[in-house]
């Protein structure tokens, strides 16, 4: 019996928390060494952070981005080889894209810790230079939250995440995306929830981060990756390194096309999904997104333990 596919998931920022891959490094000795790796490749103590550090530090998008991926690179690297080599299609969220390209070869683990901790610089960088935030709207569609965004009067605002139906996130200067969310209220959505951003991702008001994110990726040997990588900016798949460079850079002041995505990785038909790493946010949002999806969330040793019942369960559906 041929093997059946497994489609993956990378998480995002968002899903970081105090003691993230403790509990993995504490079973796994090759996870704690990673983590000794990491320290030393970025020349701080990232371990700390993530293990013992405070919420506010963790959460601040130079350590959240490289602790992700590294989190994430953990549970991919404790998977067994016969659930690795069922990958067929891979997406991440955002910061989960560089995760989702480390995990298919495309990048080293040293390169890519650089490039997101560069990344989350950059970030920090362009909303300190120009101020913004992001909104979560529930309850628009798509083409209405489009319609809240078209009025520019108090400055910039875009959709930035299209996460899941009825679920999309707007980006841009304070002013605008404060009046946006009075629109998106006055236009039926059920709420528009402020988030604690230090910047509007995913916007052209992050178009001062692109300049040295290119530069970045550019001292960066990038190789084919092993499966297909759906690009957050295009929603398409990506099989060559150039492609990867290019849309990676895009992604900074392009949306999350998360819906999209999801959809494109369906045509793969997998059986199983996985996302790998801190939390459950992508978890979550299949259920509203593929909802006949099979899909698990693996972030720490329990769920590593349960690998084999997940896949006997997925051979006997």
């Amino acid at each position: 019996m041929s093997l059946k596919k497994i489609a993956f998931l990378l998480p995002g920022q968002g899903s970081q928390y105090v003691g993230m891959g403790r509990d993995l490094a504490t079973r796994y000795a090759s996870v704690a060494a990673l983590y000794e790796e990491a320290n030393d490749i970025l020349g701080y103590d990232l371990r700390q952070i993530c293990w013992e550090g405070s919420a506010e530090d963790l959460t601040c998008t130079q350590n959240a981005q490289p602790a992700i991926l590294l989190h994430s690179y953990a549970v991919w690297s404790c998977l067994p080889d016969s659930v690795r080599s069922r990958a067929s299609v891979a997406a991440g969220h955002s910061l989960g894209e560089f995760s989702a390209y480390l995990a298919a070869g495309t990048l080293r683990f040293d390169d890519a810790l650089r490039l997101v901790r560069r990344r989350g610089e950059l970030m920090g960088r362009a909303g300190s230079v120009r101020p913004g935030t992001m909104a979560a709207i529930i309850g628009l569609d798509a083409e209405a939250v489009l319609r809240v965004c078209a009025d520019e009067s108090f400055g910039i605002v875009v959709p930035a995440n299209y996460n899941a139906p009825g679920q999309i996130v707007i980006s841009g200067d304070i002013a605008a995306v404060d009046a946006a969310r009075e629109r998106a209220l006055e236009a039926g959505a059920k709420r528009a929830i402020p988030l604690n951003v230090s910047g509007a991702f995913h916007s052209p008001l992050m178009a001062e981060a692109r300049e040295g994110l290119a530069d970045a990726l550019a001292d960066v040997d990038l190789r084919a990756p092993k499966f297909p990588i759906v690009a957050n900016a295009s929603a398409s798949p990506v099989t060559e390194a150039a492609d990867a460079r290019e849309l990676l850079i895009e992604q900074l002041t392009s949306p999350v096309r998360w819906v999209e995505c999801v959809q494109t990785m369906r045509a793969e038909n997998p059986a199983l999904w996985l996302e790998i790493g801190p939390g459950k946010v992508l978890s979550g949002l299949m259920r509203r997104i593929g909802r006949d999806q099979k899909t698990r969330a693996i972030g720490g040793p329990e769920d590593l333990d349960n690998i084999d019942d997940m896949l006997e369960e997925d051979e006997g559906a």
